[in-house]
């Protein structure tokens, strides 16, 4: 009976023991839980749609997610077939000049949207950016995977731009209405 009792206490020990280390793992940063939430299959390669538009670019924003960093393109008008054009380069180029603009970061992700940075009917300014500076309003402090972003200028209806990250890591373009979202992942997984 001591013999028993003695058995089934081991083996509840050793079940307490297995469960806290396997919540320890889980909840530590980086842990086996964490890496198995972020695959993505994404791939670095270029990513593109051909079609144009006339809508003009609103807005160029960010933000920071769990396993990725995001750039989005308002397009009120945009709907949702926005061409755009989307890879890495060795240098950015301005495509109405041919100039170079440097970017910062371990590689550069060159970003063309088919949408102006000013109204087609009108001319105004739609999108206040200048050629190679900063994204106006866009603040990429602390962000894992961003480094830096120029603007390239607008040219024949389409809006370019480099995106300054860490390294070449896998990106994905989505489409939604009004919208094109860049995600820039934190890491290869």
């Amino acid at each position: 009976m001591r013999r028993i009792g003695a058995m089934v206490m081991a083996l509840a020990l050793a079940g307490t023991a297995i469960a806290t280390a396997a919540v320890t793992a889980s909840a530590a940063p980086g842990g086996a839980g964490r890496a198995a939430a972020c695959p993505t299959g994404w791939g670095s390669g270029l990513k593109g749609r051909p079609d144009s538009g006339t809508a003009p670019l609103a807005d160029i924003r960010t933000g920071r997610h769990d396993c990725y960093d995001r750039i989005v393109f308002d397009v009120p008008e945009g709907g949702d077939h926005l061409g755009h054009w989307v890879q890495y380069v060795d240098r950015l180029h301005q495509t109405a000049s041919g100039d170079v603009i440097p970017v910062d970061g371990g590689a550069i992700l060159e970003i063309r949207v088919a949408a102006p940075s000013y109204d087609p009917e009108t001319g105004a300014v739609a999108y206040p950016g200048d050629v190679a500076e900063p994204l106006p309003g866009v603040d990429i402090a602390g962000y894992r995977t961003f480094r830096d972003t120029r603007f390239a200028g607008s040219f024949e209806g389409e809006t370019q731009i480099g995106l300054g990250v860490r390294a070449r890591l896998p990106f994905r373009v989505l489409q939604l209405p009004g919208r094109l979202v860049v995600d820039v992942a934190h890491s290869w997984t």
